[in-house]
């Protein structure tokens, strides 16, 4: 997988990069990043890549020169480039971070860690000029029902939940009973010491009979999921992804049958 990043402050996803979990997967080639100074594109030798919208408005927009010259730098198509010619290659992906994207989701970010490239590209003001999202843009996301003043932020949410699941990067048994895996929120973890205060950790994490501690972590992610994200189990129910065994749970918890105890 690589990840192209276009920015007016590329060190903010660089540091990024550097450390942790992703670094590892760097250095093992499995992962590859480069950053894009959209500023480095610039017309002028003032380096400007913003001005006022036309119609009137408050704030300053990004103008579309820079952006289309560095878009076009990685690889990207220009789909109304008049001398196209017919262009049949494969391009990479190319998104837009923006609060007027679809929504971002585990099963979005499952189908973009299948990708062989990203290039992602960061707003910042107002946005960008509607016609480098006409030419360039594959797809606009959105990481939230909410305004950042950094696109950097938001491309560095999409980058960290799909770098994860590119195959190899953490092992596959680490991530089968994650949050949102099989339309459930993960059980409540613990650790060392077993006593922290007054609280204990659960008997029955401590019981080493495998079975009831697998009952005991499906019964938690759906007690949970039911509490905090009730949608959840709602388009798990009206799709069928769930088993026997985990509509039973759903109907204990609802009281509509069952006890805690034959969980």
């Amino acid at each position: 997988m690589k990840y192209t990043v276009l920015s007016l402050f590329p060190e903010i996803t660089d540091a990024f990069f550097a450390h942790s979990i992703i670094a590892k997967a760097i250095s093992r080639g499995i992962v590859t990043y480069r950053s894009v100074n959209i500023r480095d594109f610039a017309v002028d030798k003032h380096r400007t890549c913003d001005d006022a919208p036309y119609g009137g408005g408050p704030g300053m927009l990004m103008i579309p020169e820079p952006l289309g010259k560095a878009l076009e730098s990685v690889g990207a198509r220009n789909r109304l480039d008049p001398e196209d010619g017919g262009w049949t290659g494969i391009a990479p992906r190319v998104i837009y971070l923006s609060p007027s994207g679809r929504p971002f989701t585990q099963n979005l970010a499952k189908e973009l860690a299948g990708e062989a490239e990203l290039i992602l590209l960061c707003g910042r003001y107002e946005g960008i000029d509607q016609r480098i999202i006409d030419a360039f843009v594959d797809d606009e996301i959105s990481i939230g029902d909410y305004v950042l003043s950094s696109g950097e932020a938001a491309a560095l949410v999409l980058i960290d939940a799909t770098y994860r699941l590119v195959d190899t990067v953490i092992t596959s048994a680490s991530l089968e009973e994650e949050s949102f895996a099989g339309g459930l929120l993960e059980y409540p973890q613990y650790t060392r010491p077993e006593m922290y205060g007054i609280l204990k950790v659960p008997e029955i994490l401590l019981s080493g009979h495998h079975e009831n501690i697998r009952r005991w972590r499906l019964y938690k992610r759906v007690e949970k999921t039911l509490a905090l994200r009730p949608d959840l189990i709602r388009w798990g129910e009206e799709t069928g992804l769930f088993d026997e065994e985990t509509r039973h749970i759903i109907e204990v918890l609802r009281g509509t049958g069952g006890s805690e105890g034959e969980t």
